[in-house]
């Protein structure tokens, strides 16, 4: 879905940033990769060299989000570093992540409907925040020059929000086609298609456990008659209000599910610790006002909250290294008194 809408809307000024602040001690060596517009989802290649994000910088001639791969030391030394483009402009593009072989990169775009951005409409209709479900979103693999090798989905309705299983041979993703948002699984070369949940509500987000046998994933469930009925309302026109959404983990083929998180809000871009016995997410449940979203760690069964960042009040999309030696991350932090969202790594510390 399209998460860098919500960054977008989240647009306070950030307290400034500074590399020792002692409250954040799991983050050392913090380091800035990118310096304009809004850039999330930024997912490490299996070599831990490179990074796959998403980007609406207009500087990097993007028209709407777009896929792109950067290099992390390039990035690292060079604030003026462009990384390659991926998605080359042709719609609006999301979720994007490696493949096993560091060549190949998985993204959702609707390109399909043309090669023109899709117009978000009205995100605060009726007073919510809403994210669009574009219904042209098909799932692609793309060369680390932009050319498309495969489309993976074609079936009717919103594909996307694709992650790769650690051992390569498995994509987990959101999608539609059942009339409701829910998670499945297809084999790499996007065959073997096959539901994992079922339950009324939003699934999304999926990432797999290091052994590639769960799914840590977000996911609203309205439960009485009036959040019922606005959920199948937004739903029949192709949106989502994201903002009531808790951390559910699962087996890959969606048994033995339970709900991680009670924590209230908006609960969401969860992915496994190296151990595969914590989950580091982002949370607005200790803001009063609701724009305060920090990381958070917790272990798998629900205990040890811990708060991992507190630096500006945008934090979110982080993903540890393969070696779990490195944590890339979004924030608000370091923007100046701009709305713009970077993307940062840093050298974790258990």
């Amino acid at each position: 879905m399209r998460l860098l809408l919500l960054v977008s809307l989240l647009t306070i000024i950030c307290t400034s940033f500074t590399n020792t602040n002692v409250s954040e001690k799991h983050l050392k060596n913090i380091t800035q990769l990118t310096y304009g517009g809004n850039n999330a989802e930024a997912y490490f290649s299996y070599n831990g060299k490179m990074l796959t994000l998403q980007s609406d910088y207009k500087k990097w001639g993007a028209s709407c989000d777009q896929i792109y791969v950067m290099q992390i030391a390039k990035a690292a030394a060079d604030s003026n570093y462009v990384p390659n483009s991926i998605s080359n402009n042709k719609g609006r593009t999301t979720c994007s992540y490696f493949l096993k072989d560091n060549k190949h990169i998985l993204f959702a775009s609707t390109r399909q409907g043309g090669d023109d951005c899709p117009l978000t409409g009205d995100l605060r209709k009726g007073g919510k925040y809403l994210w669009p479900l574009f219904p042209t979103y098909d799932i692609y693999i793309s060369d680390l020059k932009g050319a498309i090798k495969k489309q993976l989905t074609t079936a009717n309705g919103y594909d996307a929000e694709a992650t790769v299983s650690p051992d390569g041979k498995k994509i987990v993703f959101t999608s539609t086609r059942s009339g409701d948002i829910e998670l499945w699984t297809m084999d790499i070369d996007g065959s073997n298609q096959k539901q994992v949940t079922s339950a009324l509500g939003y699934d999304g987000g999926a990432f797999f456990s290091p052994d590639g046998n769960k799914l840590i994933f977000r996911a609203s469930r309205p439960k009485t008659d009036e959040e019922i009925r606005e959920y199948k309302e937004l739903l029949a026109q192709n949106l989502v209000a994201p903002t009531n959404m808790e951390l559910f983990i699962c087996n890959v083929d969606g048994t033995q599910l339970k709900q991680l998180t009670n924590l209230g809000k908006a609960n969401w871009a969860p992915f496994f610790h190296p151990s595969g016995k914590k989950i580091i997410f982002s949370s607005n449940h200790a803001s009063t006002k609701g724009f305060n979203f920090q990381l958070y760690m917790i272990d798998i069964d629900g205990a040890g909250l811990e708060q991992i960042t507190t630096e500006s009040i945008f934090n979110s999309f982080a993903m540890f290294s393969p070696d779990g030696k490195k944590l890339v991350f979004s924030s608000n932090r370091n923007n100046h008194g701009t709305h713009d969202t970077n993307v940062f790594i840093a050298d974790w510390q258990d």
